[in-house]
Parts: structure tokens; C-alpha cells; sequence
């Protein structure tokens, strides 16, 4: 029996860009829901890697594409870029149709063959990425404090956070992917494992067709992980892989498999913040490291939600992690995008959500304890006060996320204590 579809935040993001474009790419994580969201707002499809019509398929992408198309609106393309060639064909049909909403393509990986896509598709496909399920998608956020009403200038919070110590770390080594939901819980482990195995086994080497070692992948993986929430170099990254080999690997190595890694929605980093400052403090600017679900990195290191409890450093990273996949999933929403800010002083704030219409919020990520959201108080009123508020507008809010608080509230000096279990877009 088919499982009941829970609705998605992307499901309205992809309806706003269906009514303003002519195409929708979808786009993100193998297994984080793509098509299965697709096909609510579809009205036809065609699957490219049916194995009956494949090869029928593939032939029909270069002799005559526009067959392909054909269909109610809108028509699902779903794994797109099986036959690269219908990215021109799909921008051609929305110049020749003059509509919005005819076309919506789905992928978990850019083509392999880029050469045969021509044209941008600017002005015609609008981008729309998806990552795994957020706490509030998955039922386990009660949804009691948004984001939005934060930057609407809301002056106080409520809820009640139901997640312990227990929950938050199966929640990060189960991870969001909709097929672990409803399952058992071993079962439910077993998704983020099988999702690590198929990356190092297969998709690592099939996003470009450049074979690459999956010993050396699993390498980079765990590196990866003992890296979260830093900004380790390549360098670094190398080195970590190296240990026990006699071999150093060179970074230009490392960087080819971190792009592939990238181009395939298993990492993904967190850019510097640069605003404007009454010193002249200087701004670092190398990428935060982070994968698109901490469940990956658990995966990669080998461990399960008791290992996480009887190491609580290693678990707040991962938290910080499961908490920059909430965020980004709902600043996109909010049409806005997560960051992440430090300068040469050691001034650090773990997640900065920035709109387009230039407000920004200030978030700390604190796993838990009073002492925890002290300091990450103390860090946002220091960067807060940085701040050149005649060149810039103030921030929003200020917040400490955390995972283990009992309830939402609002601190005397302003900053807002929030758990993840109660947090939404």
C-alpha cells in the first residue's frame, strides 16, 4: 500500500513558480522527494529511466524531442537528464507555446553531457531545490514559532519542545528522507546507510561519467564528517583522508571528488556573511562545511544514535547540522538564504538568514543547557553591537536554537530561545 503523501514547503514554492514560468526545474538529494512532490502539481509524465521505454526514449530525445513533450500541463520530465538534449527542447516549447506552467523537470544530478544543453533556460525554467524533510514536514516540529513572524517584528514566542536527548539523536541518524518515515526504527536507520552506500558505490563516478574510487569517496565522507561545521581546507581534508597511506592525496584529487559530491546534492556548504561592520574587523570567507542531511556524516562515520548520546561534542555538531538543513529549507520559503559569518577576532554566529528584501535574522545553535544559550546569546549581542546599523538595517531577531530546551521564550535582553521541535517557516 502506497504511504499517504505529506505535504511539502516546496509544494507552494513550486506552485509560485509554475505560475510565473513557462518550466520548473526540481532539483536536490537522491531519495529526498523530488517526484513524488512533482507529481502532485502534474497533470502528466513521462519517467526517462522506465527500463521498457528507455531505449525508445533516449532515441526519441535526439530524433524527434518535441514527442516527448507532449502531454496535459503540467507535463512531468521526471531524471531529465538521462537525455540532456531536452533541456533545449523544453526551453524551445515554452518560447513557441507563450505560457506558464507547461513543463516541470525533475533530477537529482546535472547532466553528464552539458555540451548538448545550449542555452540557459534563463527567463523560461525557473530552479527550485529540495532537500530532505524538515522537522515541521516530518510531524516532529509542532510548528508553534515561525520564522516568518519572527521577521515580521513578532514580540514574544510560545511552545513546548516533546523532543529529548533520545529523540534528537535518532532524529539526526535517521535524517529526513521520506522513506524512513512510519518505518521501524532499525528499518528507518537503514535508509541514510543505504543512501551512503549507493553514493560511494555508483552515483560518485555516474554524475559526469569519470570514474572514481569509492574507497576514496568513503574517505572523503568520514573527513567530511569530522569536519562539520568548520571550515577545514582542502588541504586539511586530504590530509585526514591520508592518514595510515602512504600516499598524500594531492587537493586538486579532493577537490574534483568534493565538486562531484556537490554536483549530486551530498554536501552542501554554508557562504560567508559579509556585512557591514563598525570595525574594521576582517571577515573570513571560506565556506562552512556541512552535508545536506547530518544523517550522511553518521552514516560515513559508522555510528547510530548511541553513539551520538555518549558523545555529546560530536552530537552537537551534528545537530548544528540537522538545524542549517531546517533553516535553509525554510529561508528558501521566505525567499532568503542561510549563511554563516566569522572574522579574524573569532566572533562566530553559526547561521545568518538573509531575505532579499535586506532583513536578516542572527541564529546561535546550542544542543542544550542554560550555560550553552548564555554563550550563544553573548555571541549574538557582540555581533549585533558590530553592526553599522547607518550603512545597514538592524537584525530582525536574535536567536538561540536549541534542541533539548523544554520551551520557547523570549530572554530579558530580547533574544529569542527557540527548540527545534518548535520551529517552522
Amino acid at each position: 500500500m502506497a504511504k499517504k503523501y505529506m505535504p511539502r514547503l516546496a509544494d507552494k514554492l513550486l506552485a509560485m513558480h509554475l505560475a510565473s514560468k513557462g518550466a520548473v526545474l526540481v532539483r536536490g538529494a537522491k531519495w529526498c522527494g523530488k517526484t513524488t512532490t512533482a507529481l502532485q502539481a502534474a497533470q502528466s509524465v513521462i519517467f526517462m529511466q522506465d527500463p521498457d521505454n528507455k531505449a525508445q526514449y533516449l532515441e526519441l530525445s535526439v530524433l524527434k524531442p518535441s514527442r516527448l513533450l507532449q502531454g496535459d500541463t503540467p507535463h512531468l520530465i521526471d531524471e531529465w537528464q538521462i537525455a540532456p538534449q531536452l533541456w533545449d527542447a523544453v526551453r524551445f516549447a515554452v518560447d513557441q507555446r507563450g505560457a506558464f506552467g507547461q513543463f516541470i523537470m525533475t533530477g537529482s544530478a546535472v547532466p553528464p553531457d552539458t555540451s548538448q544543453v545550449t542555452h540557459t533556460g534563463t527567463g523560461r525554467i525557473a530552479n527550485l531545490t529540495m532537500r530532505p524533510m524538515t522537522l515541521y514536514e516530518s510531524g516532529e516540529s509542532s510548528g508553534e514559532v515561525s520564522l516568518k513572524a519572527l521577521f515580521e517584528n513578532a514580540h514574544d514566542v510560545d511552545g513546548e519542545n516533546e523532543l529529548d536527548i533520545d529523540d534528537i539523536a535518532y532524529l539526526i541518524c535517521r535524517g529526513g528522507w521520506p522513506q524512513a518515515l512510519g518505518c521501524p526504527k532499525d528499518i528507518a536507520l537503514r535508509q541514510a546507510i543505504d543512501y551512503f552506500d549507493t553514493v560511494v558505490e555508483g552515483d560518485i563516478s555516474r554524475v559526469d561519467g569519470k570514474k572514481r574510487s569509492g574507497d576514496y569517496t568513503k574517505r572523503l565522507l568520514r573527513a567530511y564528517a569530522r569536519a562539520v561545521g568548520s571550515q577545514a581546507s582542502i588541504n586539511s581534508l586530504a590530509s585526514d583522508m591520508a592518514v595510515n597511506e602512504e600516499t598524500t592525496l594531492s587537493s586538486v584529487t579532493v577537490s574534483d571528488y568534493i565538486n562531484a559530491l556537490k554536483q549530486i546534492y551530498v554536501i552542501e556548504n554554508s557562504l560567508a556573511w559579509n556585512p557591514n561592520l563598525r570595525s574594521k574587523a576582517a571577515i573570513r570567507t571560506s565556506d562552512t562545511r556541512y552535508f545536506v542531511d547530518p544523517s550522511i556524516g553518521a552514516a560515513a562515520l559508522g555510528i547510530g544514535p548511541n553513539d551520538l548520546i555518549n558523545d555529546l561534542n560530536t552530537m552537537g555538531l551534528f545537530f548544528e547540522n540537522m538545524c542549517i538543513r531546517e533553516l535553509r529549507t525554510y529561508a528558501e520559503v521566505l525567499d532568503g538564504q542561510v549563511y554563516h559569518y566569522r572574522d579574524k577576532n573569532g566572533l562566530e554566529c553559526d547561521a545568518v538568514i538573509h531575505l532579499r528584501n535586506g532583513e536578516y535574522g542572527l541564529i546561535e545553535i546550542k544542543l542544550g543547557g542554560e550555560d550553552a544559550v548564555d554563550k550563544g546569546a553573548s555571541t549574538l549581542a557582540a555581533l549585533a553591537e558590530s553592526i553599522d546599523t547607518t550603512r545597514m538595517k538592524s537584525p530582525a531577531f536574535c536567536m538561540v536554537l536549541t534542541g533539548m530546551g523544554k520551551f520557547a521564550y523570549k530572554r530579558k535582553d530580547g533574544i529569542f530561545v527557540v527548540p527545534v521541535g518548535c520551529l517552522r517557516d
